[in-house]
């Protein structure tokens, strides 16, 4: 086993006490370590720069026929690993169900400042921020936090009198035509739960709040498809639209932060390369 797959098995078992097959052999060959837990049909496909591919389809093209057996895979990438750590932690724990939940009828939605969200983000999304137009957040009045068990945040947040736990973040409007009609569609950019916290009804009451003030004709969004294959967003209504074209990134060996490769997504001397899996679209239709 791999020095990163070691420490990522590390952590997975001090927290989850399920079967682990390592490395099954009828799984697609890959040079990196395979961590699969079969009872949640989830695998860890632990990518370290000990082995560098170049080959930009590659980890999608396991994402997809490991789809077919119905088994969910994570690319879970020696840089994502090494620099954001806490997030990755958070997403395995809500991944295996370990997560702690909070009751989104608990919560009230507010329109956030920019700062507010970029802080939230870049705390709690592995993507980071992104800059948008529209900002929501979640926000759990201070009378209910005696619902929170996670002694950190409450620690943390001890002084203040809302604690924000979900944010969701949209684009301008564009117009288009469609079957002949006008359309205002927007994009849902960022959304992300407080680490450590899965908000449930977190996201619908976002885009509720959403909806209400701005009456779009549909919502497009994206899902890393490195980490997801996107059935939550089916469940609340979106629709399943296209998986995108992997995205290639030069990573700085010493700061381990990644660039986006326009032109060659082929490796260029000694320099480590990352490809990711693409993107899952998805589209709310709210026009009738």
């Amino acid at each position: 086993m791999q020095k990163l797959a070691s420490q990522i098995y590390s952590f997975l078992s001090q927290n989850i006490d399920l079967e682990l097959i390592s490395n099954p052999q009828d799984f697609p060959e890959s040079p990196f370590d395979y961590l699969f837990y079969p009872e949640k049909n989830i695998v860890i496909h632990c990518v370290s720069f000990e082995t560098l591919i170049d080959n930009p389809v590659f980890f999608q093209k396991i994402g997809l026929l490991l789809a077919q057996k119905n088994i969910k895979v994570i690319h879970l990438w020696e840089d994502i690993w090494q620099t954001k750590r806490a997030i990755v932690e958070s997403r395995l724990m809500s991944l295996f169900g370990k997560s702690e939940t909070l009751p989104a009828r608990l919560t009230q939605v507010q329109r956030i400042d920019k700062p507010t969200l970029d802080k939230f983000l870049i705390d709690n999304h592995l993507q980071s921020k992104a800059n948008a137009k529209l900002k929501y957040g979640l926000f759990l009045p201070k009378r209910y936090f005696r619902v929170i068990k996670n002694e950190v945040i409450l620690h943390e947040n001890i002084d203040n009198e809302a604690l924000l736990v979900a944010v969701a973040s949209f684009s301008n409007p564009k117009k288009f035509i469609r079957e002949g009609q006008e359309y205002r569609s927007y994009e849902m950019i960022r959304f992300a739960n407080h680490k450590g916290l899965t908000v449930v009804g977190g996201l619908n009451k976002l885009l509720k709040k959403f909806t209400d003030e701005h009456s779009p004709d549909d919502i497009m969004t994206y899902a890393d498809a490195d980490w997801s294959d996107g059935t939550n967003y089916e469940k609340i209504g979106f629709v399943r639209i296209e998986l995108t074209k992997p995205l290639s990134f030069v990573v700085d060996d010493e700061t381990l932060t990644r660039k986006l490769v326009v032109n060659s997504p082929h490796l260029q001397g000694e320099e480590m390369r990352c490809h990711n899996s693409g993107n899952w679209k998805f589209l709310m239709k709210l026009k009738q």
